[in-house]
């Protein structure tokens, strides 16, 4: 026995020298690229052009850092802070920019638009270079206009039309099952649950969306005819001649070039010089990561749904979204440094708990109280949940595509007991206490437990618009025409006192440094939360890991079919049950024009 205890000590003894080996190692191989780093610079080339592919999808901005397994993605504001330190980087002559494929929302394309124009302000050149116009969308036209050139392969649709959209509604199917839904919302443009509750498109939402198509379309197509140098009636009547073609699309001036992929990057880098190198504007903004100096302005960065909590990151596991913990957090750190004079909120959200939000709101009032001015910058969306987190701010700026509003409340459920009954499943309940079980989706609302129901959704609605009133200095009554649930277009917006001005993220950050008596010119950022210690960093840097794991990538590729995700997002969409999460504030199933 005492012979195979020493076996067993002597092994785990060596298990453990060998995983400490195995930690100093990487420690040491990390120091040493550190210091190869800092002799040899960013290892860029001289001369180069950045190539930067806007064909996926793209986050507005990262609130919880990238895993290993799944590193994080370039989002709109890297793409806004990347190209800002590009446009000062005497090494790089343009960017090529890959788009076409519907993936770029409008309010994405505005904010993606400025910040092509402030490179091409310092004498950089862009060439956007699609290999169609699949989506019928606004929003990655209106990228490419901000290029000096168009480039298109040949014999391609051109598919941009407009703004539009569509609802599926299910109250016929959960009749068919005798599912019960039960849902409360304030007021009548509140949407979101109408998929449960209606069998058809109400009139106000028709309404609303109605409204906030033509507004974004109204804006885009005026910014595209100025762009491409045509008449708004031109481009209008150009737009309206979709689906049509590259040849199509050259003579009605949409376009500059008729060409493939690899001939608009040879006509870059020609424009570019001799000796000129490729090089992907992910590994380009990795090397300028804009935390690093003596930072002056935070840019706290709220992207995703809105939930209780924190993300809990794993090094195998990333998280997104918006974890309340996390978020306040980012708040009180950046309020917290003595070297940052003001905040800049980054919001994109539709919204999610109620709890959640009033936590990060009162985050932001703290911080407002420390004596950091706090201005917040919409993204595509900043609606329900959303704009409430953006009541209290000092200056609010939305994008005149951003969906916005959605001033209002839901709450409540689907019982599925008479469902199983369907099946010979039955279903019995015990609970000890009156209405222990009132979220449970096995029992439907007594008639007590809705008159309590809809009391909290008035107690929550009173109080967010009492809120809005307050930060946005509008009288109470001013504010209950306003809300109602109903989004609203960042132009219609303004219009209404509900923001207090128009731009993207430079025009949030401009105001920003006037309120915090920083000149424009002297702003250095810090970009909150940021991954904190080793695992962090070695998370960011196995970016190349990503293209080997392919079977992860047809994972991926499964999930993001249309039907699975139109019955992710619809099961998604319902209110959650249990303790503090049947009252929400959430705007889902908006139309991204």
């Amino acid at each position: 026995m005492i012979r195979f205890l020493t076996w067993l000590r002597d092994i785990l003894l060596s298990v453990l020298n060998g995983i400490a080996r195995t930690v100093v190692v990487v420690i040491l191989l990390v120091l040493v690229l550190v210091a190869v780093g800092l002799a040899w610079g960013d290892g860029m080339p001289s001369n180069m052009v950045l190539a930067l592919d806007l064909r996926d999808a793209i986050a507005d901005s990262a609130a919880a850092p990238g895993s290993i397994l799944s590193p994080r993605r370039v989002t709109v504001m890297d793409v806004v802070l990347g190209l800002d330190a590009a446009g000062r980087d005497k090494r790089v002559k343009g960017a090529v920019i890959r788009l076409g494929n519907g993936a770029i929302s409008s309010a994405q394309a505005q904010e993606i638009s400025t910040a092509i124009a402030r490179f091409r302000g310092h004498g950089k050149f862009v060439i956007a270079q699609a290999t169609a116009f699949f989506g019928a969308g606004l929003g990655d036209y209106l990228t490419a206009t901000a290029a000096d050139e168009i480039w298109m392969q040949p014999k391609s649709p051109f598919s941009v039309s407009g703004a539009g959209g569509g609802e599926i509604f299910l109250r016929g199917a959960l009749e068919k099952i005798n599912a019960e839904p039960q849902i409360a919302k304030r007021a009548e443009y509140k949407s979101a649950a109408d998929m449960y509750m209606e069998k058809g498109m109400s009139a106000p939402d028709r309404e609303q969306l109605t409204a906030l198509m033509q507004s974004v379309y109204d804006d885009a197509a005026t910014q595209m005819a100025k762009a491409r140098h045509i008449t708004r009636p031109e481009m209008v009547s150009a737009l309206e001649a979709s689906p049509q073609f590259t040849e199509d699309a050259v003579k009605a001036r949409l376009i500059d070039h008729v060409g493939y992929d690899d001939e608009a990057r040879t006509a870059a880098m020609q424009r570019a010089g001799a000796g000129a190198k490729i090089v992907r504007f992910s590994n380009y903004a990795r090397e300028n990561d804009a935390g690093f100096g003596t930072a002056n302005i935070a840019i706290v960065e709220a992207s995703g749904e809105i939930t209780d909590g924190t993300a809990r990151n794993g090094l195998l596991s990333g998280a997104a979204g918006i974890a309340s913990d996390d978020l306040s957090r980012a708040i009180r750190q950046a309020a917290q440094d003595r070297n940052i004079k003001a905040i800049v909120l980054r919001v994109d959200s539709p919204g999610g708990s109620v709890t959640a939000s009033d936590q990060i709101l009162h985050a932001v009032k703290v911080a407002q109280k420390a004596g950091k001015p706090v201005v917040v910058s919409m993204g595509a969306v900043a609606a329900s949940g959303g704009y409430y987190i953006a009541t209290s701010a000092d200056r609010i700026v939305a994008e005149p595509g951003t969906i916005t509003g959605s001033i209002g409340v839901l709450t409540g459920k689907v019982s599925f007991n008479k469902t199983a009954n369907l099946i010979g499943v039955n279903t019995e309940t015990v609970a000890v206490g009156k209405n222990t079980l009132m979220d449970s989706p096995l029992l439907p609302y007594t008639p007590e437990q809705w008159a309590l129901l809809n009391h909290q959704a008035d107690v929550i609605y009173d109080d967010f618009t009492r809120k809005v009133a307050a930060g946005r200095k509008l009288p109470l009554d001013k504010v209950h025409e306003l809300a109602r649930g109903r989004v609203w277009s960042g132009t219609d917006a303004h219009a209404r006192g509900l923001v207090d001005s128009l731009g993207g993220f430079w025009t949030a950050a401009d105001a920003a440094a006037a309120l915090a008596k920083v000149p424009a010119s002297g702003m250095v950022f810090r970009v909150y939360p940021k991954p904190a210690g080793l695992l962090g960093r070695l998370s960011g840097a196995f970016g190349g890991l990503e293209a080997s794991l392919g079977v992860f990538g047809r994972i991926e590729s499964l999930l993001n079919l249309p039907v699975l995700q139109t019955v992710l997002q619809s099961v998604s969409s319902l209110p959650p049950s249990g303790p503090g999460g049947a009252i929400q504030l959430r705007a889902t199933h908006l139309p991204q024009p």
